[in-house]
């Protein structure tokens, strides 16, 4: 299997009538005029009604705003770029020369927007029926995984668990500051007495490093498989 697409297809799991769309989709701005923006503007719409439709058969007692927040988790550019991934993406993008030179297909950003414009490509491929049974094929495990539980952020969850223990809150310290005011590193320990090191993470400002510092934590804990 020596044509890229075809290698690409398959990992997909779909197979295009017209090549000429998936190379579309595939091609950022910075490689042409004629890029993938249009199809992903059509595939950010079908993927958000997928997924919606998808979390409200799974979840029937959850209120609206609780679906809005679960479909926003599966749909966020850290998760399309996970999904991209998953297919070695960044190999087979069509990038200009300086989005290259820099990493572009390492990029969350330029990942999730060609995820989105391959299903727009699917679908004026094939249709609708089509670009659902492969978004949902790409997302089954995600969707298997997802909790109303994965909602809370890793300060709240490391909260209740240590609580649930009745054991001593997490305590938060910023321990460094680095850099100029507008470019500001934080570096924060967190420590709860289960674990006997301090776990240490930095952020562009405390709330972040808290959080990741948190979310560290879990980790160590073994309690941080369904955080997205």
């Amino acid at each position: 299997m020596n044509n890229p697409l075809e290698k690409l297809s398959a990992r997909l799991g779909y197979t295009f009538a017209d090549d000429a769309l998936l190379t579309l989709a595939l091609t950022h701005r910075s490689k042409s005029a004629k890029n993938n923006e249009r199809l992903e503007f059509l595939g950010d719409s079908i993927l958000n009604f997928t997924i919606a439709e998808a979390l409200f058969h799974q979840f029937p007692q959850e209120k609206e705003g609780v679906l809005s927040r679960l479909r926003a988790s599966l749909v966020k550019g850290e998760t399309l770029a996970e999904v991209a991934r998953d297919f070695d993406l960044g190999d087979f993008l069509l990038l200009g020369g300086g989005e290259l030179k820099s990493g572009g297909f390492r990029r969350d950003s330029i990942l999730a927007d060609a995820v989105e414009a391959i299903i727009g490509a699917i679908y004026l491929d094939s249709g609708m029926t089509t670009a659902r049974e492969r978004i949902l094929d790409w997302y089954r495990q995600r969707l298997e995984d997802i909790t109303t539980e994965s909602l809370k952020d890793p300060k709240t969850r490391l909260q209740e668990y240590q609580q649930g223990r009745r054991s001593k809150l997490p305590d938060y310290e910023v321990v460094n500051t680095e850099g100029p005011d507008n470019e500001r590193t934080f570096t924060v320990e967190c420590r709860i007495p289960e674990l006997d090191d301090a776990v240490v993470a930095t952020g562009p400002n405390r709330r972040v490093a808290e959080q990741s510092a948190a979310l560290s934590a879990l980790k160590i804990l073994g309690l941080a498989e369904d955080l997205s």
